[in-house]
């Protein structure tokens, strides 16, 4: 009768093992904290507002790095005089300046 006794004792200890592996991936992944967080709506509310006026914020800084920086290169380009572009981008870069 010890046949099975072993069969299902390696079975008890393997799903110990999965079931501790399993609690130690949720741990990484911070499921509890995430829980406590969906349990407190003002929390939840204020971090994901927070969250919303930081990538507001990031996109709006990048656009304005990015348009100052074609701006740049656009005036570099009308130094260049060429005929049909270079009329063109300057009149671009005197709408940009006059509006700033």
């Amino acid at each position: 009768m010890e046949g099975p006794n072993n069969h299902e004792d390696f079975l008890l200890n393997r799903l110990n093992h999965r079931v501790a592996r399993l609690l130690q991936e949720l741990d990484k992944f911070n499921i509890a904290e995430y829980m406590e967080l969906l349990n407190n709506p003002r929390r939840f509310f204020w971090v994901n507002f927070l969250g919303g006026v930081g990538r507001g914020l990031g996109a709006a800084l990048g656009a304005t790095v990015f348009g100052a920086f074609v701006i740049f290169v656009l005036q570099r380009v009308v130094v260049l005089n060429l005929p049909l572009i270079g009329d063109f981008i300057a009149e671009i870069v005197r709408i940009v300046q006059s509006r700033m």
